[in-house]
């Protein structure tokens, strides 16, 4: 993925996490400190910048082991992004898990509360873990940005209540432009403000749960509304081939932000 960045002449890479050739579930390891040497050389000689990695985390749980395990994972990550010199990771406030992730999509992002407890429990526990997370991320100068993604930052109010509570410089929104089904511009428009980081979706061939029309001139006045100068990230998530539906993504997104 670095060498095909270099080709296309794109400034920066946004790694996910699970795609990495690391262990899961192990603590960072002298091997795994040599792997992250290795992608960070190979990045910087080929004049590419490691801006973001992507992580998963789940703090929507009644089960104080399991967010224990998520807060462990995330202050992994921070260190991860640390070592490679990536300035932030992307994180989730995870969900409810009472639907697969296809019933999901097909509800358009809605799910229900698990039994026995309330949204207002979800915003406590995410609340409390991100703060958990706040000193590693200070320490290691790498900004927490929390994306508009399924669960109970599917909505700008809901993104910017778990924002707002937490006032820090090391806490910011990851904002993903195709994760707001309905009216997305005015909801894009609410968290612009508060946005650290952009990924831009793209749908040549078609959406794998569904395809948005997005205008990105419109997007990107939005942001320069705000001025916001930080890096848009093409994630691109649609059915057609991505050796030809990256660049012309890319080429649509150049224009848009020019």
């Amino acid at each position: 993925m670095i060498d095909r960045a270099a080709e296309l002449g794109v400034g920066g890479v946004d790694i996910l996490h699970r795609q990495m050739d690391l262990a899961e579930k192990e603590p960072l390891n002298a091997a795994g400190r040599a792997y992250l040497r290795k992608l960070k050389r190979h990045a910087f000689v080929n004049g590419i910048d490691l801006i973001c990695l992507s992580t998963h985390q789940n703090f929507v749980s009644p089960k104080q082991d399991e967010i224990d395990r998520n807060v462990e994972h995330t202050k992994k990550c921070i260190e991860i992004a640390y070592q490679l010199g990536a300035p932030c990771i992307r994180i989730n406030t995870g969900r409810w898990n009472t639907v697969d992730f296809d019933t999901l999509m097909a509800n358009r992002g809605i799910e229900p509360v698990l039994s026995g407890y309330t949204e207002e429990d979800g915003f406590k526990w995410c609340i409390d873990a991100i703060q958990r997370c706040l000193a590693k991320a200070e320490e290691c100068g790498v900004i927490l940005a929390l994306e508009n993604h399924w669960g109970l930052a599917r909505t700008p109010e809901g993104l910017l209540r778990i924002i707002n509570a937490i006032p820090s410089p090391w806490l910011g929104v990851l904002m993903d432009t195709g994760n707001f089904l309905e009216d997305p511009y005015a909801k894009l428009k609410q968290i612009a403000p508060k946005t650290v980081f952009v990924q831009a979706k793209t749908y040549f061939g078609g959406g794998e749960w569904y395809t948005l029309d997005l205008d990105y001139k419109q997007i990107a006045s939005i942001l320069a509304d705000v001025s916001y100068h930080g890096y848009v990230s093409l994630e691109f998530e649609g059915k057609e081939n991505a050796q030809t539906a990256v660049p012309k993504s890319i080429e649509m997104l150049r224009r848009a932000f020019a």
